[in-house]
């Protein structure tokens, strides 16, 4: 009977780590760029010792890991606006690092830099900042990111590929940094970007709510059996032990 609170301990664990990615989904139904985050939980088998053939399954505390579903792409005329047509990320330079995210919302400095919305640099495929003529009006950017103001060639905005798979952590809201170095892409026909555009969030509000749903049932479930298990093994101990 032990076994049982055992199990069901794990098992809450797993739904409040799942519980706390659908709330973050949630909030950020609505910010531009955001790849929601999923989890993915595997199953533990242990033995008992009083019986070496009764194996008891257990549920690990569960591995992010990050939806590739792209968001959907709203046209805002904007020359400053962009979006990745494909698996890729932009490249932003922060206190904390170079942070990959797919929020093109961008903009150019008073220095010609060209910067995120919270002012980041912006970097092109070597990880260098992005200098643009701050004389020489809105610049055309072609789908291999090359940046054209005043029919010059400026630079080119980089796209970068992780593997998500190796470990990574949320910076702010759409910034994701990756335990794997992001590298740079290269004459991969797949992937571009699209000027006056910006990608939406890619969450599903309707089916992150009926997710949050069916765990905060399962919740009560696995709440309500532990409940019955520890009750059943007072008694059992009350019947043993000779007593009321």
């Amino acid at each position: 009977m032990q076994s049982g609170l055992y199990v069901g301990i794990s098992s809450q664990i797993a739904l409040e780590r799942r519980l706390t990615t659908i709330a973050d989904n949630i909030a950020n139904m609505n910010t531009v760029g955001f790849r929601g985050t999923e989890v993915k939980f595997n199953q533990v088998m242990a033995q008992t010792k009083n019986d070496l053939r009764a194996n008891i399954a257990f549920v690990t505390q569960g591995n992010d890991y990050l939806s590739t579903q792209n968001g959907e792409l709203e046209r805002t005329g904007n020359s400053f606006d962009f979006a990745v047509k494909g698996d890729a990320w932009f490249a932003i330079n922060t206190p904390s690092g170079q942070v990959l995210t797919r929020d093109g919302r961008f903009s150019m400095s008073t220095t010609g830099q060209l910067i995120s919305t919270k002012g980041f640099p912006v970097l092109d495929s070597g990880g260098a900042p992005i200098q643009l003529n701050p004389a020489a009006g809105e610049p055309s950017v072609g789908a291999d990111g090359r940046i054209i103001q005043d029919g010059r060639t400026m630079g080119q905005i980089g796209l970068f590929t992780a593997d998500p798979s190796k470990g990574f952590m949320r910076y702010e809201n759409s910034g994701v940094i990756f335990s794997q170095a992001p590298q740079p892409v290269v004459d991969q026909g797949d992937v571009g970007i699209v000027q006056g555009y910006v990608e939406q969030s890619n969450i599903n509000g309707i089916s992150q709510m009926t997710q949050l749903i069916q765990v905060n049932r399962a919740f009560e479930g696995i709440s309500s059996m532990m409940k019955s298990t520890e009750d059943n093994f007072s008694q059992a101990i009350r019947t043993l032990g000779g007593g009321q």
